[in-house]
């Protein structure tokens, strides 16, 4: 094993992790945005707002995005809630919040870790968590944190990355992320930050694991839905 592998953040674990992965999002915050449109071409905007037309949101509600990044969850959110609702934004690594903030959008943010929200009980009536959950440590006590900050009632949705369950796609899914990925990111010397997006998705529960959690943290109705030929997955569930 290489004298540094122990560190690499898709190997890293609690702490540890959450130390490296809060490093790496810091690194990766001025070409974050071009990189996510680049890798999704651009679709990463219609899963937002197809995951937040999930929420059933009206407005005047309270939504969260818990790992908000940039904020670009937020902009779909506040379409749902209009400028009575509430929209906070929260996220650890304070040079992605920053890039939020800039973009002017009408919402709050926070510094906040997704185990351990800065948010009462029974606050707010959506929570979503756009390609973050797999960057957490504890993916149970952050469940859980949702679950309690959420309404009785309320609704939570995680879109994030997954491993397609056809083989044939798998394979090719893996020859692209594997190695397209990490040398797009070479170009702007990021190449382990971007090789990390592969690694922690191969690392991430399985669709049927994290609907489990999801039930162990009080969530009912769990159902998840695959975009992007099963790239992408979309977790749904109600407190």
């Amino acid at each position: 094993m290489p004298k540094d592998a122990a560190t690499e953040p898709w190997l890293a674990s609690g702490s540890l992790k959450r130390e490296q992965v809060r490093q790496m999002f810091s690194d990766i915050s001025s070409t974050y945005d071009f990189m996510n449109s680049a890798m999704s071409l651009r679709l990463h905007h219609r899963w937002r707002r197809q995951a937040a037309k999930q929420l059933q949101l009206r407005p005047g509600d309270k939504v969260v995005d818990v790992c908000t990044g940039t904020g670009d969850f937020v902009l779909p959110l506040r379409a749902h809630v209009g400028e009575s609702g509430f929209v906070l934004g929260v996220d650890f690594c304070s040079p992605m919040l920053e890039r939020a903030r800039a973009k002017g959008i009408l919402a709050s943010w926070s510094i906040g870790d997704a185990c351990s929200l800065p948010l009462r009980s029974g606050l707010v009536d959506g929570v979503t968590v756009g390609w973050g959950l797999r960057n957490v440590p504890d993916i149970a006590a952050a469940l859980r944190e949702i679950a309690r900050v959420l309404k009785p009632g309320g609704r939570f949705v995680c879109l994030d990355m997954a491993v397609p369950q056809n083989p044939v796609l798998r394979t090719m899914s893996r020859l692209i992320f594997n190695h397209a990925i990490p040398a797009l990111g070479a170009l702007f010397g990021r190449r382990r930050a971007y090789t990390y997006l592969p690694k922690s998705t191969e690392k991430f529960a399985t669709r049927e694991e994290l609907a489990e959690l999801m039930r162990q943290a009080g969530f009912t109705d769990v159902k998840w839905s695959n975009l992007f030929f099963g790239n992408i997955c979309i977790h749904y569930g109600k407190k």
